[in-house]
């Protein structure tokens, strides 16, 4: 498996090969029907290789939904622009 790694001549051909089978599937049973065999596909996968599925859809979701008392990261440039239109005001301030 050490071939198939991204940026080799190997996963090029995989990665084709795949893309010509979904484009059959799609000019063949249609684009939703295709999409669907694609998503059962997904979860098959899904099933057979996570060991801890209700650990790792559990860390996902805390990922994208955060709890209500975790607190929130703090976001650097908005407490620089808030500090430096606060400054800007007291500067106004003193010049009048």
């Amino acid at each position: 498996m050490k071939k198939f790694r991204m940026g080799t001549p190997e996963m090029g051909i995989l990665l084709g090969c795949l893309l010509v089978v979904c484009g059959a599937l799609i000019m063949l049973i249609g684009f939703w029907k295709a999409i669907i065999l694609i998503a059962l596909f997904g979860i098959g996968y899904f099933a057979g290789t996570v060991d801890n599925k209700s650990g790792f859809i559990r860390e996902k979701a805390n990922k994208l939904i955060p709890r209500k008392n975790e607190p929130k990261p703090i976001d650097i440039r908005s407490e620089i622009l808030e500090e430096q239109k606060a400054k800007e005001k007291a500067i106004g301030a003193d010049e009048e």
